[in-house]
């Protein structure tokens, strides 16, 4: 499952959805949490419903995030959303390993019901968001077989804390929030699922997302969400490889096949060893 771009859209809006079907994202995000009021919950859910039965022709992934297990609601959604069509759930303020395989055994029982092969419905979590959340990280790995990507916000996290703000004057996270970040980053690459990065919210400041998104690479994170259809592009060339990259990674693959009892070779000039042959791997694999 390729997952460079992730864009939002909220569940209540058919019209936003239309305009994000063509964007270019990997994955379309339709929100039953935040972007939609409580008073319109069972309208959202119902339109997801109708969303995913269309089947209309797509080259991106339909996810739904569903509320959170706290409010009560996170049942009602998966009933509604949970067809033919669904590609993946994302779980907000998750507390933890448990309330995944929570929201597994729920899957299973309605992917049985919707007459859909087990595990057709996959599942991406967002892990930071809650207090209790930030000591369970590690909790995911083993990973759970339906999970694919762990991400994180800081937003839910800031309320949690009591924080009067996350960022500092030249817009750097502070530091809780710097840990929560790496955090997530560490958890999903033990748990050997893919590291999405949070929102960058100022959705008019092209030149600071695609320098964030440089950053976050250069880090490990191998895709992002988005709020704006305009994000899409530069978040999928941010986190693609470059001609170069992918140059020098077929260079290193080529050159351990050639010499299989090899521990380190020189490549370019320079030296390589297995780090950077896995590295040179997973360069290929996502392309």
């Amino acid at each position: 499952m390729k997952l460079r771009s992730l864009l939002f859209v909220p569940g209540d809006s058919e019209r936003k959805f239309g305009r994000a079907n063509d964007c270019g994202a990997d994955a379309l995000i339709l929100d039953l949490e935040d972007s939609v009021a409580p008073a319109k919950k069972a309208s959202a859910r119902d339109l997801a419903a109708n969303l995913i039965d269309a089947k209309n022709q797509r080259n991106w992934q339909f996810f739904v995030r569903v509320n959170a297990l706290d409010t009560g609601l996170t049942l009602e959604d998966l009933v509604a959303v949970v067809r033919p069509g669904l590609d993946a759930i994302m779980v907000p303020k998750a507390n933890g390993a448990a309330d995944i395989e929570r929201i597994g055994h729920y899957l299973d029982a309605l992917e049985a019901k919707a007459g859909m092969p087990q595990g057709a419905v996959r599942l991406a979590v967002v892990a930071t968001e809650t207090a209790k959340a930030m000591f369970s990280l590690g909790a995911y790995q083993p990973a759970h077989p339906r999970l694919v990507a762990l991400t994180w916000g800081a937003e839910d996290l800031s309320a949690a804390l009591g924080a009067t703000d996350n960022k500092e004057p030249d817009g750097a996270w502070t530091f809780p929030y710097q840990v929560a970040r790496a955090q997530c980053l560490f958890a999903a690459a033990a748990a050997e699922v893919k590291p999405i990065d949070t929102v960058f919210v100022d959705f008019r400041d092209s030149q600071g997302l695609e320098s964030d998104c440089r950053r976050s690479r250069r880090d490990g994170f191998t895709g992002r969400m988005a709020i704006h259809p305009d994000q899409v592009a530069i978040i999928n060339r941010c986190y693609a490889p470059s001609k170069g990259e992918i140059e020098h990674a077929r260079k290193i693959i080529a050159a351990f096949d050639a010499n299989p009892g090899a521990g380190t070779l020189g490549v370019d000039g320079k030296m390589v060893d297995i780090p950077h042959l896995k590295a040179a791997r997973k360069t290929l694999a996502s392309i």
